[in-house]
């Protein structure tokens, strides 16, 4: 598979990024604050034949801190090097150091790419 990757897409809708999400985080998603979210983060993007594949999102101040808000992947495109390649996306075209969370069980993808264990995450549930 030869995937065709744009960095910065900021051409990047949320109607097309909403039904790739859902078929990873299934969700009831507005698609006006997706639209928001996506214009506030630097999105990098694999495509097969112009239908998402995979996307790296990154929020950062542009000096001080970045943060890698979600990698995601189809399943039937994972294993074909196109995680490791938005990965590799990401480290050449942030100016900052990258932090992120990651999914229980896939800490191997990440230190296979380079990525070094760090601090410990915590979260803030939004009162209800």
């Amino acid at each position: 598979m030869k995937a065709e990757y744009k960095v910065n897409d900021t051409e990047l809708a949320a109607s097309v990024f909403l039904p790739f999400v859902n078929q990873i985080w299934q969700g009831d998603y507005d698609i006006e604050r997706t639209q928001i979210a996506l214009s506030k983060t630097l999105n990098i993007t694999a495509y097969d034949n112009e239908m998402p594949v995979g996307c790296l999102r990154i929020l950062t101040d542009g000096y001080f801190f970045g943060t890698i808000t979600e990698l995601l992947v189809l399943p039937e495109y994972q294993r074909q090097g196109v995680g490791s390649k938005l990965l590799e996306l990401a480290k050449e075209n942030t100016p900052t150091m990258l932090y992120f969370g990651a999914q229980p069980g896939v800490e191997g993808f990440y230190e296979k790419n380079g990525c070094q264990k760090s601090l410990q995450s915590y979260t803030i549930d939004k009162a209800k």
